[in-house]
């Protein structure tokens, strides 16, 4: 019984990516290998430094930037360190996948061997859950899940991730960010994450850098 539902959620999970993965044209081919990649989004990142450094004191933003860097490496070790090797479930565009030959992938980029689960998924909903988490700001807590969701299509789209790799490494980033940010408000207890200022820079950094690959994927196309 067991091994029949998880044969029925392998297949629905295969048959959904060959659905997305199938949306692709020369325009998408170029935003989406450019919205996944790291460095793309460095102004994003360096603009929620900015907001922490406005609103806390240096000891306060560093509590901040180890929790972050905490959460990043617990979603790692965890889908890296300890499912992957466990799981060993080949990424879809593998060339040993016997699916490899269906699946769309852009300038030869096939990722790893294994691909279950997500750390795309995980790192950027990591990241996304301990924004929403920590400061409760209701555009800001929008905007970051919508990019860390695109972020996750991105993966689907070049073919190296199957809808449920992502949702479990998305599962596996919101723990650490809770985690995370539990440690993070009971060791700078008393101070109001709440209240913090000029969120929007985050925003308006993460909008500008989309408009950017845009513009950059309509040119090449």
């Amino acid at each position: 019984m067991t091994n029949d539902l998880i044969q029925s959620l392998a297949n629905v999970d295969q048959n959904l990516l060959l659905y997305l993965n199938g949306f692709h044209n020369t325009f998408a081919d170029y935003f989406m290998s450019t919205f996944t990649g790291k460095w793309i989004w460095v102004p994003m990142y360096a603009s929620i430094l900015y907001v922490l450094l406005k609103n806390f004191n240096w000891k306060i933003t560093l509590y901040c930037l180890a929790a972050i860097a905490l959460t990043i490496t617990f979603a790692d070790q965890v889908c890296a360190g300890l499912i992957r090797p466990v799981v060993e479930r080949l990424r879809p565009a593998n060339p040993e996948n016997p699916i490899s030959d269906l699946v769309h992938v852009v300038n030869n980029y096939r990722g790893g061997r294994y691909g279950f689960p997500s750390c795309h998924a995980s790192n950027s909903f990591g990241l996304a859950f301990f924004l929403v988490f920590l400061f409760r700001k209701q555009w800001l807590s929008l905007f970051i899940l919508l990019w860390a969701t695109l972020n996750c299509y991105t993966r689907i789209y070049l073919g190296v991730h199957y809808p449920g790799d992502l949702i479990v490494g998305a599962v596996i980033g919101c723990c650490g960010a809770a985690l995370m940010c539990y440690l993070l408000k009971k060791i700078a207890k008393g101070t109001s994450f709440g209240k913090v200022k000029h969120t929007e820079i985050t925003i308006y950094a993460g909008l500008l850098t989309t408009l950017g690959i845009l513009i950059y994927a309509f040119i090449m196309a």
